[in-house]
């Protein structure tokens, strides 16, 4: 839980669901990716909203051994990784702001150091970051292959943080996990998705960035 005693110095983001809206992007970049298996085409959807926060290359190998049936290697991951980039790139790079995120944005960064942590590949994720004028605001953009816990122990120990020093702000229970693996402050983004766990945690919670001054 995040302490008032405790001045809030960094503050560590996800990107997808959390800065801006484009959960239903990917969700519909893995049905379209995949509806050459119709049968299975729903339970790997499913599988994909379960696992927000996931690597996509992490969730294509258990999609291929584990739904599929069917053998995976290095360049099928590569292929599923170039096609679901064509998929989802342009639309990311012009989807909407979650309500207020980059008013906060702006105005945090002034006084607060802020990151981007990410499971979107690193060097897609600057891209689309880039794409959309908000680099400037971010001491740090990280994605995968690094885990979000692995970057935000990176974080704490290149800016000389205190883990209460430092929130992350994610939407997922993976997002949960890797905060909580990391033993840092965790704040939940609650969006639209039916029966959201983060809702069951003792953990602050908010639907939009409006919100979040009063929170940290």
């Amino acid at each position: 839980m995040m302490s008032k005693s405790v001045m809030v110095k960094a503050i560590i983001f996800d990107f997808d669901g959390v800065i801006i809206e484009s959960f239903d992007i990917k969700t519909q970049a893995f049905r379209e990716l995949f509806k050459i298996y119709p049968v299975h085409v729903d339970e790997i959807v499913e599988y994909h909203q379960q696992n927000g926060g996931v690597s996509r290359y992490k969730k294509f190998e258990h999609i291929y051994r584990n739904i599929l049936k069917k053998p995976f290697d290095e360049a099928t991951s590569k292929q599923l990784g170039e096609k679901f980039s064509e998929l989802v790139v342009e639309e990311v790079k012009k989807c909407p702001y979650v309500p207020g995120a980059l008013e906060f944005i702006r105005e945090r960064s002034k006084n607060s150091r802020l990151f981007i942590a990410s499971g979107t590949p690193e060097e897609e994720l600057r891209t689309i970051v880039d794409a959309r004028g908000i680099s400037g605001y971010f001491r740090g953009i990280y994605g995968s292959p690094a885990t979000k816990s692995e970057i935000i122990t990176h974080i704490l120990k290149s800016e000389k943080l205190k883990k209460e020093e430092v929130i992350f702000v994610g939407d997922t229970i993976t997002d949960y996990r890797e905060a909580d693996k990391a033993k840092v402050p965790f704040l939940a983004r609650i969006n639209d998705q039916l029966n959201n766990p983060l809702l069951e945690l003792p953990v602050p919670n908010i639907h939009d960035f409006y919100e979040l001054s009063s929170k940290i």
